[in-house]
């Protein structure tokens, strides 16, 4: 099987679930790893290139919903969620917790598909050469990001930080990972709070303007950050890599 071919992981803790979803992800041209639990799921996440994970909430023991909040504090790969309930509630809790998509049992594996490959097409819309940077500094202008940290300060006065939000800080790390580039709407949606994030056009621009009141000088005027129109926004200045 070719090793381009995206890998998924199925996450379930029903073998007659998991199994044929598995090979119906296969029979269309990826590759997939099954996990019945959590700590099965986190062993495929350390020693398998996985693409992207379709986990069920309802699981015993540890349920999705703890899985995909711990997978989103290490690691950015897309999560859909499988969920059987009716209550939105938990929906929408996977949905903060950085999910990127649910579907609701009993599902067609065909829509299904379609999603997964929607999302990685988005996801993999942009440049292979960059990836995201888990330590180290990132700088550009007066101005550093400590991407272990996440802080942001002043080049001549490191102790003294700027607060950023945590999609604050996602925006500014993908314009600093994809230096003048023009990113779209779409994908800096896709970067900073996956697919669910889509419904809220406008959210982006929003989350662009406070961004630039924290490091622009005029941000009427922005030096970093502009505006494309009918495309996007680019980050119009050389990035320094430490």
């Amino acid at each position: 099987m070719p090793a381009h071919e995206p890998h998924i992981l199925v996450v379930d803790d029903h073998k007659k679930i998991r199994d044929p979803l598995a090979e119906y992800l296969e029979r269309n041209g990826f590759r997939a790893t099954k996990a019945a639990n959590g700590t099965q799921a986190y062993n495929a996440l350390k020693t398998a290139n996985i693409d992207l994970v379709v986990l069920d909430i309802l699981m015993p023991g540890e349920s999705g919903l703890d899985i995909c909040r711990r997978v989103r504090e290490t690691r950015d790969i897309p999560v859909i969620l499988l969920t059987a309930v009716t209550d939105e509630t938990d929906r929408i809790v996977g949905l903060e917790l950085g999910a990127d998509d649910y579907v609701t049992k009993p599902f067609n594996p065909r829509e299904l598909l379609a999603r997964i490959r929607s999302i990685l097409r988005r996801v993999n819309s942009l440049p292979k050469q960059y990836s995201e940077l888990s330590d180290g500094f990132m700088q550009f202008g007066p101005w550093q990001l400590d991407m272990g940290q996440r802080h942001l300060s002043k080049i001549t006065n490191p102790e003294e930080e700027v607060e950023l939000s945590s999609v604050e800080f996602k925006l500014l790390s993908s314009f600093l990972l994809h230096p003048r580039m023009v990113l779209s709407r779409d994908q800096l949606l896709d970067q900073v709070s996956g697919r669910a994030g889509t419904v809220f056009d406008r959210s982006i621009d929003n989350q662009v303007s406070r961004l630039r009141k924290k490091i622009e000088d005029n941000p009427k005027k922005p030096e970093f950050i502009k505006t494309v129109w009918g495309g996007g926004y680019t980050f119009s200045c050389d990035v320094v890599r430490l």
